[in-house]
């Protein structure tokens, strides 16, 4: 509604300013204990404000903190909305209560206007005056933004009243389902890790395992065959080194001389302590199953073209976004350039949760890698390069990793020491094939669920937008 014309019959319009009296808070000095300590008055920030009731506050200040400071006590009954930061954010104090000042509350409610009615008037106009915000990084809104904005309203409170029960029926109706299909969401997650843990237990392929029990090679024959695949990956390293060499001595020794690839010191052995896992399987370091642990490259992207470099938001746990990348405006990346099957770890985040979590590298597109991951080259044909990505994301290896992250000033990392130290869950190849095979097609319908569960809730939130949408054009109630 825009015009006076379009107003419903009985509804009036005016603005927020002409109809309120509004004020805000403010607060008392953080270095004063007097005002804070044993205080007995709720103080309201941001994060108290709920989209619904309060009667509880964080933060409490004293009397003199509140005589002191340009914090002001908040009439029971009050309509309070942020103008800082998390614009639109509401509530309604059950309680007397006081606000710092990115808090604007009503000092005053007309008689002839419900505080619901208001409140839910604020709830439909939120992306208005969201747009309305000046700022940098926190926008706002001002009191003087804030009185200007048109508010249309019913005078009869009878009719506020029925527009607010109606809201609140469709809420609550709208509210159950949102419930159900969280219920669903954490279900499909609470799957997911069952799956997962499951599947490095050995409980996922333990009917697979009966039916090829004959088949399946022991402890020792299995570490055999590991150590023969290494050896054998080895003497194709020294082919292809010899061949680089043979290519740089004609090349009249242009450029550095290629590296002789290292031969593996350590023989692959199980790691001990590691009980209650299925006969044929164990735990090996994973030091000792591959070639390279290597931070990527220095070198700050720039430019609009050039050769790809990943974005460390690239790698998530069991997955990595070929899309998420920028651009090296030089050829010049050294060995840093990926093959496919490489496993790239996160070797530094903010967020401690997506520290030393690993991606497998699928495609045979250029793509180089940043020094804030870590590349990891397996070197042993009787490992599935997938099936180590989903250990490493859960159970032992994933512990192990947690336990060696380090905090420093806010970031948080792992070093390629750790990466070599993690405990690898290890069983046949012909197991491990089964097991990844199994995990990528009960995670992708576990995806999909998910997916279909969040577009559900999109719609929900947006039926209630438009619940509100009529509740404010007047046609509400003729539904």
């Amino acid at each position: 509604m825009t015009t006076e014309q379009e107003l419903p019959e009985g509804w009036k319009k005016t603005t927020l300013g002409a109809e309120f009296e509004w004020s805000s808070g403010g607060t008392p000095k953080s270095g004063v204990p007097a005002y804070y300590e044993n205080g007995s008055i709720h103080w309201l920030n941001i994060s108290d404000l709920n989209d619904g009731l309060i009667s509880y506050a964080e933060k409490k200040i004293t009397e003199l903190g509140l005589q002191e400071s340009s914090a002001k006590i908040v009439p029971q009954g009050s309509v309070l909305i942020a103008i800082y930061g998390s614009i639109g954010k509401l509530g309604i104090n059950t309680i007397p209560l006081a606000t710092n000042q990115a808090i604007c509350f009503t000092k005053k409610i007309p008689e002839y206007i419900l505080n619901k009615f208001l409140f839910y008037y604020l709830l439909s106009i939120r992306n208005q005056l969201i747009s309305m915000g000046k700022g940098g990084t926190q926008q706002n809104i001002s009191q003087t933004v804030l009185k200007s904005v048109p508010f249309f309203y019913p005078t009869s409170k009878e009719t506020q009243q029925a527009i607010v029960n109606k809201i609140e029926s469709l809420f609550d109706e709208i509210d159950e389902g949102i419930g159900r299909l969280k219920t669903a969401a954490r279900q499909i997650q609470q799957y997911r890790q069952s799956l997962l843990k499951n599947a490095f237990n050995g409980e996922l392929t333990k009917e697979w395992r009966s039916k090829h029990a004959d088949t399946l090679p022991s402890e020792n024959e299995m570490l055999a065959q590991i150590q023969t695949a290494r050896e054998q990956h080895h003497a194709q390293q020294l082919a292809d080194w010899q061949t680089a060499v043979s290519q740089w001595e004609q090349n009249g020794k242009e450029g550095k001389k290629p590296s002789k690839p290292k031969a593996p010191t350590q023989a692959v052995k199980f790691e001990e302590n590691f009980a209650d896992l299925p006969n044929g399987w164990g735990v090996i370091r994973f030091e000792n199953i591959c070639d390279l642990i290597r931070n990527g490259i220095s070198v700050k992207p720039e430019g609009e073209s050039g050769t790809k470099i990943f974005r460390i938001s690239a790698v998530r746990p069991f997955q990595l976004n070929l899309d998420d990348y920028r651009f090296l405006n030089t050829d010049d990346v050294g060995d840093f350039v990926l093959n496919n099957g490489d496993l790239l770890f996160t070797r530094y985040n903010g967020t401690r949760n997506f520290v030393g979590v690993c991606a497998e590298f699928k495609s045979n597109e250029i793509y180089v890698y940043p020094d804030k991951l870590i590349r990891a080259v397996v070197n042993s044909t009787e490992i599935n390069n997938t099936f180590l990505m989903y250990g490493f994301n859960t159970g032992i290896s994933r512990e192990f990793i947690e336990s060696r992250i380090r905090t420093t000033a806010g970031q948080s990392g792992i070093s390629g020491s750790d990466i070599k130290a993690i405990p690898v869950i290890i069983c046949s190849l012909a197991e491990q094939t089964q097991i990844v095979a199994i995990l990528e097609s009960k995670l992708t319908a576990c995806d999909q669920l998910a997916a279909e569960l969040s577009k559900q809730l999109k719609q929900a939130e947006l039926l209630k937008q438009a619940v509100l949408k009529a509740a404010f054009s007047g046609s509400l109630l003729d539904k």
